[in-house]
């Protein structure tokens, strides 16, 4: 089997794995909680790697657009599954983190199934407005230290 490479992706998948790795833990445990009161349980799955935790190189450029280095380590948690209707899920979330890891990758997998429009209703749309939340608040936290600087003209005494 060829390996997927980064463009072959779908531009949906990347954006809703990115938004399951993303998502605050408490909110990803509340759209699972109503996930198993809906359907009664998370569906069954088979591993094909047990969450693990490691670490990542994080790169960062110089002013932003310059000269690649490396900025640092950063711990990553990781795993794929199969669900029992065969669709396959992975995640990679950023921490220490392996039932979050566990709950993005099955979200995964049914945002690949017939469920998908279901799912996205259940559990993307909860996470984006946590994650728009978050960020307005940061935002306005940022807002609030802003400070305008003015340059006075003075006159030279002759």
């Amino acid at each position: 089997m060829k390996a997927q490479t980064i463009a072959a992706i779908p531009q949906g998948r990347a954006q809703w794995m990115s938004l399951l790795a993303k998502a605050p833990s408490a909110v990803l445990a509340e759209t699972v909680d109503q996930y198993i009161r809906r359907h009664g349980s998370l569906p069954s799955h088979v591993w094909l790697r047990r969450p693990e935790i490691g670490l990542a190189m994080v790169r960062a450029r110089t002013g932003g657009t310059g000269q690649q280095f490396n900025l640092g380590e950063m711990s990553v948690t990781r795993c794929a599954l199969r669900l029992a209707s065969g669709e396959m899920g992975v995640a990679y979330v950023a921490g220490r983190d392996a039932r979050h890891a566990e709950w993005a990758a099955v979200f995964d997998a049914l945002l690949q199934s017939d469920a998908a429009a279901q799912v996205e209703q259940m559990v993307l749309a909860p996470i984006e407005r946590a994650l728009t939340a978050q960020r307005a608040l940061t935002e306005s936290r940022a807002e609030a230290t802003r400070v305008d600087f003015m340059t006075m003209v003075r006159e030279e005494n002759e």
